[in-house]
């Protein structure tokens, strides 16, 4: 029950008794009759007064809770606005600030008493100014503005990089009152989206380079082979036919052209090898043949090779079924590297080759040397093109470092994996994993 009906009721009383009292007055005869009615029409006013005043008591109850709740979602309307971790303003059309939150007033380093009253102009750089205001006034017919990059000029304080997103206060009829603004400091976002850029810019400098390089390579290789193949045609040409005219120190000589030019022919090879890879040109030769017989004839020509450093070279095949279907050239290419390392790092000992049955679907190949073996640092490093444990083994040992890398990429092209263990001055152990049916 509201104020006015109460009101209403009481007039209505005062009406009732108004109009008992002039009939009592003018009927002095039934005068007892009058009373007693009018003492009747009283009490059923009063006890409609008392149930409008209750009723109207426990409206300003509820009223009063209503307020008291009205209280504290205020309060707790107003504490997220002080205490939120992201800086909100309420400002009028043109930019008054009429609230500001504690986060806000961090990010302008202002206090809030300060603030309210002040243009958010002011804390934007000179040189912005115009476009703060223009895009200002496109808020009447925007509405709302999100993520809304711009940098701003707190007192005393760094100019930072700000997001801000506006949102209009309307009316009923649509006018405009005033914006609501949150404020974002992205100056770490920036940061980070600027070392991006810078990454993937040198992402890109790297892949170019590396595709000049791999050409290069690949055209250096090709102009190199020629000259090459005939130094080594006519040096073996000299051998074959004057090689007994020839005295026993010229012999030599035109024999030490000829190894050198085949160790810098497999050089050359190795790169050629490499662009292929790097371009994914090169194609596999798939065919079927037998795995231990390839092992067994590469192991027995690169023998001379160990007993020239009076080092062991054995080989064991644990394979029920040695028949696989895979690139005989290429495997060959892996096995030799992998054997021809072994030796080439190996004083003393031996090297041991194994070929085992993995499982029902692949085969592994095992060459373990007692060599000078690889620091634990590096073996993560080892199948890295132009990678060297120690620069000065180049010098020791030749070598450019693409062997392993070559072999890395063909056994991954065979859909095979290859790895390494290894303890420095304890040997080093390749394990070759393939599968019997390479697939294509």
């Amino acid at each position: 029950m509201n104020l006015d009906k109460f009101r209403q009721q009481i007039e209505e009383v005062r009406q009732r008794g108004q109009f008992l009292q002039n009939r009592v007055t003018q009927s002095p005869t039934f005068q007892e009759d009058l009373v007693l009615q009018a003492i009747e029409e009283l009490s059923t006013a009063l006890e409609e007064l008392r149930v409008a005043e209750e009723e109207l008591h426990q409206q300003n109850e509820q009223l009063h809770i209503a307020n008291q709740q009205v209280a504290l979602e205020r309060q707790r309307y107003q504490e997220l606005f002080d205490f939120a971790p992201d800086g909100y303003l309420v400002t009028n059309t043109e930019g008054k600030i009429l609230e500001v939150n504690q986060a806000a007033a961090q990010l302008l380093n202002i206090s809030k008493s300060f603030l309210v009253g002040k243009a958010l102009i002011n804390f934007i750089p000179e040189e912005e100014r115009r476009a703060f205001r223009n895009q200002l006034l496109e808020l009447s017919q925007m509405q709302r503005i999100q993520e809304w990059e711009i940098r701003l000029q707190p007192r005393n304080g760094n100019i930072f990089d700000a997001s801000l997103s506006v949102t209009s206060v309307l009316a009923s009829e649509d006018k405009l009152l005033g914006l609501r603004w949150l404020v974002r400091d992205i100056t770490s976002r920036k940061q980070a989206e600027e070392k991006l850029r810078s990454i993937q810019q040198e992402n890109l400098e790297l892949q170019e380079t590396a595709r000049i390089k791999t050409q290069m390579m690949s055209v250096l290789s090709h102009e190199l082979r020629t000259p090459l193949n005939s130094i080594l045609g006519f040096s073996q040409l000299l051998l074959h036919r004057y090689y007994n005219l020839f005295p026993p120190e010229l012999r030599d000589m035109i024999e030490r052209i000829t190894r050198s030019g085949k160790h810098l022919l497999g050089l050359i090879e190795n790169m050629l090898d490499f662009s292929k890879l790097e371009r994914d040109r090169l194609q596999l030769n798939i065919q079927e043949f037998n795995l231990v017989e390839l092992v067994t004839a590469t192991t027995e020509e690169l023998r001379c090779l160990a007993e020239q450093k009076n080092l062991t070279l054995v080989l064991h095949a644990n394979i029920e079924n040695p028949i696989v279907v895979n690139d005989s050239v290429r495997l060959r290419q892996v096995l030799v590297n992998l054997v021809s390392n072994a030796i080439k790092f190996t004083d003393t000992g031996g090297v041991f080759v194994e070929v085992d049955q993995h499982n029902q679907d692949q085969v592994m190949l095992m060459v373990k040397d007692t060599g000078i073996g690889i620091p634990e640092s590096e073996l993560t490093h080892i199948f890295q093109e132009f990678w060297q444990v120690d620069k000065s083994t180049t010098r020791k040992y030749g070598g450019i470092g693409l062997g392993l890398a070559i072999a890395d990429k063909l056994v991954r092209l065979m859909n095979g994996t290859i790895t390494v263990e290894s303890n420095l001055g304890e040997g080093s152990t390749f394990r070759l994993l393939l599968p019997r049916n390479v697939e294509t």
